[in-house]
């Protein structure tokens, strides 16, 4: 990270940015060009884990090349000032890399849905083995990350 003085290195922040945070964004490449989704998701170290129909894009980009990489942001204000290039910003970003997997035992899946469910919610949820058929889940093995606050 270029400016050091606006990173972020405790895990405990972190985690607390990501367990606030209501989108990931998921970037795969797709034969070279990127693809970027933007997310519901779950979090528990070191994963994130991700759902969606069990046919698609993604699904097939994931099939080819399994390193992803995320991205999570909060923009907490705009920074205003006469002249357009001093503009700035008041943000906390993370951005990192890992390894996807698309999940098939059916306990890994309600694992995973557990947790994406539990980023929204503190209810239990029960999943149907037709829902399970028909949902895709993707667990993501979290290599790097690193996050900035800034403003």
């Amino acid at each position: 990270m270029r400016r050091k003085e606006k990173q972020i290195t405790d895990q405990d922040q972190i985690d607390g940015i990501i367990k606030q945070a209501k989108v990931c964004r998921l970037g795969l490449s797709d034969n070279g060009l990127p693809y970027v989704v933007p997310l519901h998701f779950g979090y528990y170290p070191p994963f994130l884990y991700f759902h969606g129909a069990d046919k698609g894009r993604k699904l097939d980009i994931l099939g080819a090349n399994a390193r992803v990489c995320f991205e999570f942001d909060e923009l907490e204000k705009i920074n205003k000032h006469a002249s357009g290039c001093n503009w700035g910003a008041s943000y906390t970003s993370i951005i990192g890399e890992g390894t996807a997997r698309i999940l098939v035992d059916p306990e890994e899946k309600i694992n995973g849905l557990h947790c994406i469910m539990a980023q929204y919610s503190s209810r239990a949820f029960e999943f149907g083995k037709q829902d399970l058929a028909e949902t895709a889940v993707i667990e993501v093995k979290i290599l790097g990350m690193t996050a900035k606050r800034s403003g």
